[in-house]
């Protein structure tokens, strides 16, 4: 029988990224798939005739420009283009109730001034502070965390990151240790006093994190969002022509071109272990396929607690992957439209700049929280957070003349109901609120909906595989981050399997469309293989 040097469980693109560093290296790579398409969670999909979008991941930033340069993605079917302003917030119903966050410092000042002189005032601060941070994270994402209690590279690692962090001035180590640990609001409410200003910078501390805005640990949420880079140009956000699914199509290209062998529509069941070893997988119609070593583009949990026997690693590492805190609360909404949403609070003919923008329902910090506590106890939120992005308007490829479609990416919807309910049952109920709040602030939304998909955290489980609907393959906290993700003593991407390896969104540096697990797990993979520690 075959064996492959390097078996790859999950076509995303993490998965696809790993395989084309690999072969790039000389390794023989072959990638299984559950579903039928490759992608993961980063693909295009037609939901209704002639309308086609992001199925689940829906926007560009931070994928890394390493990974771009290196995969030459942009010569192998990538385009992306730049949104026209960052976001919009619709935070009343009258005409002026508004805020826009644009690309311009200047121009946001002067945006920021109508609501509050003062941040306004503070804005130019904020900026260079959180820039400052960025760029420290833009160093480690690259890098190997160092294993905790681990070896001298692991000793080398720590000594390197703690010197990137001993040169910043005691003022910035300070921020650095703010926004490792405060909550958003609290920290945003250093700089800023306007509640919709505050909340605006808040929502991207809750994003994907089923977390209020005053919950410790969501200020590096914020932070996460906020390294990313489009067309070399830092803090920006864009779409990809085609949908998410064009960088997945892209990445494909060059890893088959590579010599990369994908197999779709197989379900894997098993890691094989022999001798404390991986030594391939089973599928789930009983196929073997022999590997040297397997990477596994999939959720930690459900990677050492599902797909590796409990016999096969040890009772400590299981029981910590069992408490690994998973779902990110989100609800994830695709609509076909037969005309443009248009805001009472900003009525334009046509398309506006906030067309092409990240429109957010999400007025005020207070609103980000009271959402929240809402999901803690009735399941959902009765006041949804929602930011709704119209991907037809920069790319005509999407949905018919004169149509349009829409992502919508819901905060504050529980992993699991109270009282037994199951989301098969409140589906329809949670959708329905959904669009009931986007219509409070531009009124034509429902009865401009021609069509739906609705994902809510159990359908994003079901086929995506994200467990408990989690689009971060496990919570960004300080317990679940750098050194101790997934779980401390396994942050080098090498799992408590010789020869099994972690190249997904679990391992460090966490969620989001960056490709940088899988490049650094391609590293770890290809420094063993010509240490000879694979057999």
């Amino acid at each position: 029988m075959t064996t492959t040097d390097v078996l790859i469980i999950g076509a995303g693109h993490n998965g696809l990224t790993c395989a084309a560093y690999l072969a790039a290296a000389g390794l023989t790579v072959r990638i299984v798939e559950r579903r039928e398409i490759v992608g993961g969670a980063a693909v295009t999909e037609e939901f209704h005739p002639g309308f086609r979008n992001s199925t689940a991941s829906y926007t560009v930033s931070l994928l890394n420009p390493k990974v771009i340069a290196d995969l030459d993605l942009y010569n192998n079917g990538l385009r992306v283009v730049e949104r026209d302003i960052s976001n919009f917030w619709p935070i009343g119903t009258n005409e002026g109730e508004y805020l826009k966050l644009t690309f311009d410092p200047a121009r946001n000042r002067e945006e920021f001034a109508r609501h509050s002189a003062k941040d306004a005032e503070a804005l130019p601060r904020y900026y260079d502070d959180i820039d400052t941070a960025a760029d420290v994270l833009r160093d480690l994402v690259l890098k190997t965390p160092p294993n905790l209690g681990g070896g001298f590279s692991d000793l080398w690692r720590a000594l390197t990151t703690g010197g990137r962090l001993a040169r910043l001035n005691q003022r910035n180590q300070t921020l650095i240790l703010d926004l490792f640990t405060k909550s958003a609001a609290e920290f945003l409410q250093g700089y800023f006093e306007h509640p919709s200003i505050v909340g605006a910078f808040a929502f991207d501390g809750i994003v994907g994190a089923y977390a209020s805005p005053y919950s410790a640990g969501t200020a590096y949420v914020l932070l996460h969002h906020a390294f990313g880079e489009v067309n070399g140009k830092k803090g920006r956000w864009g779409h990809a022509i085609g949908g998410m699914g064009a960088i997945t199509a892209a990445m494909r290209r060059v890893a088959e071109a590579r010599g990369v062998e994908i197999t779709t529509a197989s379900p894997v069941a098993e890691v094989i272990v022999e001798n404390g070893r991986a030594a391939g997988v089973r599928l789930e119609n009983g196929d073997t396929i022999r590997a040297r070593s397997v990477a596994a583009n999939v959720n930690p949990k459900l990677l050492l607690t599902g797909l590796v026997t409990a016999n096969d690693i040890g009772a400590e590492e299981r029981r910590r992957m069992e408490n690994y805190v998973c779902g990110s609360g989100t609800f994830r909404m695709n609509v076909a439209l037969k005309e443009l949403p248009q805001f009472s609070c900003l009525p334009v003919a046509g398309a506006g700049e906030h067309h092409r923008s990240g429109v957010i329902i999400g007025p005020t910090v207070d609103y980000l929280d009271k959402s929240y506590l809402d999901a803690r106890q009735y399941g959902w939120s009765r006041a949804p957070v929602v930011e709704m992005l119209i991907p037809s308007t920069m790319d005509d490829s999407l949905a018919p003349e004169g149509a349009h479609v829409a992502s919508l990416f819901c905060q504050q919807f529980a992993p699991t109901l109270p009282d037994g309910r199951s989301w098969d049952d409140a589906r329809e109920e949670a959708a329905a609120l959904i669009i009931d709040t986007v219509t409070k602030y531009a009124p034509n939304f429902r009865e401009s909906i021609i069509a739906s998909q609705l994902h809510s955290p159990l359908d994003l489980e079901r086929k995506f595989g994200l467990v408990a609907g989690d689009i971060m393959h496990g919570r960004l906290s300080l317990d679940q981050m750098f050194s101790t993700r997934p779980q401390p003593g396994f942050a080098d991407y090498r799992m408590p399997v010789d020869g099994l390896y972690l190249c997904g969104s679990g391992a460090h540096p966490g969620g989001g469309v960056t490709g940088a697990p899988g490049h650094n797990a391609a590293k770890a993979i290809i420094a063993d293989f010509r240490a000879r520690k694979i057999p």
